[in-house]
């Protein structure tokens, strides 16, 4: 391509180019979102907030009834969230592996201009950090490596003394000795997941089943709509089941484009998630979404979204498996990156938010004007969805500048009930609790 071109796209990476929503974000929301027909433009849509620090005495805004303080800061991407039985809190400080096939040609070369101005294009840190709040005031007073040397490491569960991490290609075991602040002793490596040199999506979250005998490990896409032809998707757009004694695995659900939070609904006892879905169809296309998970089942990725919606640029397509789609629970609206998920069993934050999910929305690149960078809470009643996402916390994106303070990625509650969040561009975990005790 000649430089002029070049140049015009890099000015578009920055400026903002494409489309415009013609909806609101509440339209691509909830059980039965509205499905406007796709916008495909010559350059896709590209509006990405820079990020900018805090100004001073500010942060992010807790819902009436709530406060927000800082749990822990200086963090380097806190990327994930697990709390312990004792309540200390592990954070995943993570980024993306080397990939040396992803991200090439002119359009590699503006997706990384735009990661570096979204505040995601520093190294992996590649550590799992304990956080500790000793006298119970809502602040980590101490702090220790308790893991290093992993490999993009995210998700994570423990069942009895075996600690489980999911890194970016495969899953490790250690085991942990409550109450310690460090793991010492050396992982042994429980089973593969989809890595490799393009490793489109990388992270690999994790959670164990309530007997502890199954782990089940999300696996993002390759590629947004498999344009880079369905070999390279083997095993993933997935949520894998593991056995926790002996590594052995097989796919439990498929045609997720890129699932990543998981959390266990109690009514049901189903295993529910967050999906960002595709881009490069418009700012009101295609919502991301939450789901309960079926063993086996299919949920359209590559060929459709959201149930039979075809899309047109994928090819060959695939109509019995299209037939077989199911259609998710609930709409997260367009592009939000709906990353992080908590069921609030056990919160001590007001009435509303007793029984329900909380996600973390990392924010949009793909959207103009942008959706998500806060997080919010869907309400849930006999096992299901039962009313519009509430904000928890937001004011991450300064609407007036167009810029980014900061970006919610994983939430989890504390011991205390608690909600934290960590915060992947601002390096802070925050933790959100009741205005009154």
């Amino acid at each position: 391509m000649c430089r002029v071109a070049a140049v015009a796209l890099l000015a578009a990476v920055l400026a903002g180019c494409g489309d415009t929503a013609k909806l609101p974000v509440s339209a691509g929301t909830g059980p039965q979102p509205e499905l406007p027909a796709p916008n495909k433009t010559l350059i896709p849509t590209v509006k990405v907030a820079k990020v900018e620090p805090w100004p001073a005495g500010r942060g992010p805004v807790a819902a009436p009834g709530m406060r927000v303080n800082v749990f822990a800061s200086q963090l380097d991407h806190p990327r994930w969230l697990h709390v312990l039985p004792n309540g200390d809190v592990l954070v995943a400080e993570s980024n993306a592996p080397p990939r040396p096939d992803a991200n090439k040609g002119l359009k590699g070369w503006a997706t990384k201009l735009m990661m570096k101005r979204a505040g995601a294009a520093t190294p992996s840190a590649n550590r799992i950090t304990l956080l500790r709040d000793t006298n119970g005031d809502g602040v980590a007073d101490v702090r220790s490596v308790f893991l290093q040397d992993l490999n993009s490491p995210f998700g994570m569960a423990l069942v009895g003394d075996q600690f489980f991490v999911a890194n970016t290609d495969a899953i490790q075991r250690f085991t942990y000795t409550p109450g310690s602040t460090r793991i010492d002793t050396a992982p042994s490596r429980l089973t593969d997941l989809p890595g490799g040199t393009l490793n489109h999506h990388w992270t690999k979250s994790l959670i164990a089943s309530r007997d502890g005998r199954k782990l089940y490990a999300t696996v993002g896409s390759n590629s947004n709509v498999a344009e880079k032809g369905m070999e390279v998707e083997a095993g993933r757009a997935a949520i894998w089941e593991v056995d926790a004694a002996t590594g052995a695995k097989r796919l439990y659900a498929t045609g997720l484009r890129n699932p990543n939070g998981m959390a266990w609904e109690p009514t049901t006892q189903m295993l529910w998630t967050v999906v960002n879905e595709r881009d490069e169809l418009g700012s009101d296309l295609v919502p991301d979404y939450l789901t309960s998970i079926r063993d086996g089942a299919f949920y359209g990725w590559p060929y459709s979204y959201f149930g039979g919606h075809l899309d047109e640029r994928v090819k060959p397509q695939r109509p019995d498996l299209v037939a077989r789609a199911l259609v998710p629970d609930y709409a997260l609206g367009p592009h939000t990156a709906s990353l992080g998920l908590a069921w609030s069993g056990g919160t001590t934050l007001p009435a509303p938010f007793a029984q329900g999910m909380f996600i973390g929305q990392h924010g949009s690149w793909n959207r103009n004007p942008p959706s998500g960078y806060k997080v919010v809470f869907v309400p849930f009643q006999d096992g299901k969805p039962s009313g519009p996402p509430v904000d928890v916390l937001s004011g991450f994106l300064d609407e007036e500048s167009g810029k980014a303070h900061g970006r919610p990625v994983g939430v989890a509650l504390d011991r205390q009930g608690a909600l934290l969040v960590a915060d992947d561009a601002g390096n802070v975990v925050w933790r959100v609790s009741a205005a009154v005790p």
